[in-house]
C-alpha cells in the first residue's frame, strides 16, 4: 500500500513540475546530458526525489521558496536517500534559471565526468539545440 501511494505522488508531482523543475528536467531528460539517464520524481524508499540517475547513484534536488524554514526536515531526508547509497546534490531554483551551464557541469562533476571531456550527448547549446517552450505559469 505504502509503495503504490508512494507511486501516486510522484506522478502528481510530474504533473505539478515547478518552473526551475520542468527547465532542468528539460536538459536532462532523453539521456541528453553525456548520455545518463535521468528520471524525474523518482521514489526511493519514502521519499520523492526531484531527479535520479540510477547508473551514477545521484540524485538532484531542486531547494526553492518552499524549502525555506526546511533544514532539519531537508537533512533528514537526504540523511535517509545517502544510507540508500546515493549521493545527493543541490540547487537553489535561481541556479537553474540564471547559470544552467554551471548546473549542468556541476552534475557531470558529481558523476565523475569532466565537463571539459567529449561525451555522446554534449550539453546543450547555441543553434542545433532542440529546445521545447516552457510555460511559466505551472501548466504542462
Amino acid at each position: 500500500m505504502t509503495g503504490e501511494f508512494t507511486n501516486q505522488n510522484a506522478r502528481r508531482l510530474r504533473r505539478r513540475m515547478t518552473f526551475p523543475e520542468r527547465k532542468l528536467w528539460s536538459l536532462l531528460r532523453g539521456r541528453s546530458l553525456a548520455g545518463l539517464k535521468f528520471r524525474r520524481q523518482h521514489p526511493i524508499g519514502r521519499c520523492i526525489t526531484d531527479f535520479a540517475c540510477e547508473q551514477e547513484k545521484l540524485v538532484i534536488e531542486l531547494d526553492g521558496d518552499s524549502h525555506d524554514g526546511q533544514f532539519e526536515y531537508d537533512k533528514n531526508r537526504q540523511t535517509f536517500i545517502e544510507s540508500q547509497g546515493y549521493k545527493v546534490v543541490r540547487f537553489g531554483n535561481d541556479d537553474v534559471l540564471r547559470d544552467e551551464e554551471s548546473v549542468l557541469n556541476a552534475i557531470l562533476l558529481a558523476c565523475g565526468i569532466d565537463p571539459e571531456s567529449p561525451h555522446p550527448n554534449p550539453l546543450p547549446q547555441g543553434e542545433g539545440t532542440k529546445r521545447r517552450a516552457l510555460p511559466r505559469d505551472g501548466a504542462s
